[in-house]
């Protein structure tokens, strides 16, 4: 099967959104979503200097350990107060609450998405099992006026805040991102690297299949070269 063209080399950061498809800047982060993936990329950004509001479907009291373990530049809030604080917004809940995503605070932004397919958790949806669309597709679908991009699914948790390395380190991980937005991608290529990771693009959207689960490039540890290899040999129906 023929891979699309892969980016070898990060696009420059930008520093407003406009007409031009400029990657916005950014001080504030919303997650929507405060499980593992969640919490550990909320981690991850106070680190490098971005303020957190972070949101579950129980509600902020829910989150009052986790914030006050993250510190003063974090808080909680409902998923309609984290998409609307949040510069960029990260959704990171299981495939069957994306219905419950709020789509106005979301309008007109980037929004990172997580997720993965495990039909055991989601039931099966026949388009994803016939490799008719994806996760982050779907995601788009019912975000139409967001721009959806691919980010952080394919490692584990722990490894967001850990496997990390400053740019042009020998052996430094890779993760891959992809949208139908290239200023979406140049956001998440800006960010994976002030967090320590190198990127490569697989966009469209329609391509995010190749980094989902069951593909070669899924959790585990790769360069960007060992990573465009994984995501080439990746086969549509795993």
């Amino acid at each position: 099967m023929r891979c699309p063209a892969i980016s070898r080399h990060p696009r420059s950061p930008g520093k407003q959104n406009g007409a031009g498809g400029v990657a916005p800047s950014m001080t504030t982060l919303g997650i929507i979503g405060a499980g593992h993936i969640g919490s550990q990329i909320a981690r991850a950004a106070l680190t490098v200097g971005y303020d957190v509001v972070i949101a579950n479907s129980r509600g902020p009291e829910t989150l009052a350990d986790l914030v006050e373990e993250l510190g003063p530049k974090a808080r909680a809030a409902t998923a309609e107060e984290a998409g609307s604080a949040g510069d960029v917004v990260v959704v990171t809940v299981p495939l069957k609450a994306l219905q419950q995503i709020p789509v106005e605070p979301l309008a007109g932004k980037i929004v990172l998405d997580t997720n993965n397919y495990y039909f055991e958790r989601d039931g099966h949806i026949d388009a994803l099992d016939a490799g008719e669309t994806t996760t982050s597709q779907m995601l788009q679908e019912h975000l139409p006026t967001s721009k959806v991009v691919k980010a952080f699914n394919h490692i584990f948790s722990a490894d967001i805040t850990t496997d990390t390395a400053p740019a042009g380190t020998t052996n430094r991980r890779a993760l891959a991102t992809s949208s139908d937005f290239p200023e979406a991608v140049e956001l998440v290529t800006r960010l994976y690297d002030e967090i320590g990771f190198d990127t490569v693009d697989v966009s469209p959207l329609s391509e995010s299949w190749r980094v989902e689960r069951d593909r070669p490039a899924y959790v585990v540890r790769q360069t960007a070269d060992e990573l465009r290899a994984n995501l080439a040999t990746a086969n549509r129906l795993p």
